[in-house]
């Protein structure tokens, strides 16, 4: 399977995305259940609680008996009704995280009202492009004080397909923003799998687009799911990873199997470091992550690093690269931008 795969179709009944990149599984969205928080990206009017100092932030009540928690505080009081947007999941037992910056997503155009300002994504390199882009943000954002991203799908795309998204994200924020007072309400909900991978994965433009109902069968990513919900990973080389979720902190264990060899280590944690963001994207863990490379030479440290910084540049979720641990372990956190795998599943029909 070459080339570069969107499927669109279902799995354990779920509506569920796959990205699939010459035969190899790059990235996967699977509709949580209906009873689920709500995800990333949802907008919601909420009441604010009560502020807690020692943790820096305030509380939040949201709908349906919900909380959250604001990191940001200021010029707020007690009881105001307030329009904030789920940044991330929550912990388990742990209020879920919001932000006042709200961001309207389209698949060619962002729309941030907190942030004014009219922008082309720095992948459009083009003058002219880049240009003639920039006459179409400000004629579709003529009168408004809202900030516009274009993104870099927008370079391909008819003039009338980006004024036409331009225009319904601006009177989708312009109606929301207008609607922010009253009792806590789910405003706007967090897209489905398929209207994410539309949004997300334009960009460079699939190779085929397969959306039928059994597209996950018929290109065989059942089975590369499937894999996800063991913690041993095979690697490039006959090298292996085991991945583990605990309640404190996700544990990477590298291993060189039967091969002793002096340049074993080394290399078994070169492949581990370029895979593992695309194991933990695939898997939705983040959080605390501690990696214990297979034993290699202090003076190899630097190399295995340089991998690892590499592979994580890309990525879309906030990570920071620790680094070493007196014990020799590597120290990564990731933020929390999806629920893991396993729990998404979690009743789901077999």
């Amino acid at each position: 399977m070459k080339g570069r795969l969107v499927a669109l179709g279902q799995y354990r009944g779920r509506e569920a995305a796959a990205l699939v990149v010459d035969g190899r599984l790059e990235d996967l969205l699977v509709a949580p259940a209906d009873d689920a928080a709500p995800a990333p990206g949802a907008i919601l009017r909420g009441t604010l609680d009560r502020f807690v100092k020692g943790q820096g932030g305030v509380f939040v009540k949201l709908p349906d008996g919900m909380t959250g928690f604001l990191r940001e505080t200021r010029g707020l009081t007690p009881g105001q009704p307030i329009l904030v947007q789920v940044s991330g999941h929550a912990e388990q037992g742990k209020a879920l995280p919001l932000s006042t910056r709200l961001l309207f997503k389209g698949r060619l155009a962002i729309v941030t009202p907190e942030a004014p300002g009219l922008n082309v994504s720095r992948r459009i390199r083009d003058e002219d492009a880049r240009a003639h882009l920039q006459a179409l943000a400000e004629e579709g954002m003529a009168g408004s004080d809202f900030g516009l991203i274009l993104r870099s799908a927008a370079e391909a795309e008819e003039d009338e397909t980006v004024a036409e998204d331009i225009a319904a994200l601006r009177a989708l924020a312009e109606q929301v923003l207008a609607d922010a007072k009253g009792a806590p309400e789910l405003l706007v909900d967090a897209p489905l799998p398929h209207e994410e991978a539309w949004r997300d994965w334009a960009d460079p433009a699939p190779d085929e687009v397969d959306d039928g109902n059994d597209s996950f069968a018929r290109h065989g990513i059942d089975d590369l799911v499937e894999a996800l919900l063991t913690p041993d990973v095979k690697l490039h080389g006959g090298w292996s990873m085991v991945i583990e979720p605990t309640r404190a902190l996700i544990a990477v264990d590298v291993n060189t199997g039967g091969d002793t060899s002096p340049a074993a280590g080394l290399k078994a944690n070169i492949a581990a470091a370029r895979d593992l963001p695309r194991q933990l994207r695939l898997r939705g863990l983040g959080g605390q992550i501690v990696v214990d490379f297979a034993p290699m030479p202090k003076r190899d440290r630097a190399a295995v690093e340089q991998q690892l910084r590499a592979a994580f540049r890309g990525e879309a979720a906030e990570t920071s690269l620790a680094g070493w641990t007196p014990l020799g372990m590597y120290e990564i956190q990731r933020k929390r931008d999806r629920l893991p795998l396993a729990e998404v599943l979690q009743g789901a029909a077999l």
